[in-house]
């Protein structure tokens, strides 16, 4: 991402839209939520999120790809669009997994109190948010289970 684009609310707005659990929120909610975010630019090889660290809040992914690994096990790649620590946005739980960039990335971060500030009240987010980590934890349960 440019860094003309960085500060460009629309460019953080069509990242966030490619998320599936941001998706489906209307662009009024998208611009407002991009408003409280940060833009990262990750060298590749880094760690973004470390297993047993204190998790502050979640990711999106714009531009880039990261895996994700418990111990020595792959869980999955991901790429523009995916999302990854979104359980801290509602607890202060260890991270359960590490996730490393796999080539330069590029990243929203929103933290959990911008989280809450934003969607305190409006909770139809919440209704879309909680749906799609839903349907995330049952696809990780399955896999797990495999």
């Amino acid at each position: 991402m440019s860094e003309a684009a960085r500060g460009n609310t629309k460019a953080i707005v069509a990242g966030l839209k490619k998320s599936p659990m941001l998706s489906q929120l209307p662009d009024r909610h998208l611009k407002r939520l991009a408003g409280y975010a940060k833009v990262r630019d990750i060298p590749a090889g880094t760690s973004v999120v470390k297993r047993g660290d204190k998790g502050l809040g979640f990711y999106v992914i714009l531009d880039g790809r990261v895996q994700v690994k418990k111990g020595s096990t792959n869980i999955a790649k991901l790429g523009p669009g995916d999302f990854f620590g979104e359980l801290a946005l509602y607890n202060d739980r260890p991270r359960s997994a590490d996730v490393v960039t796999i080539e330069p990335t590029t990243v929203v971060v929103l933290s959990r109190w911008e989280f809450w500030g934003f969607a305190t009240d409006r909770p139809e987010v919440l209704k879309v948010i909680l749906a799609e980590m839903a349907k995330r934890l049952e696809e990780t349960g399955k896999v797990a289970a495999a």
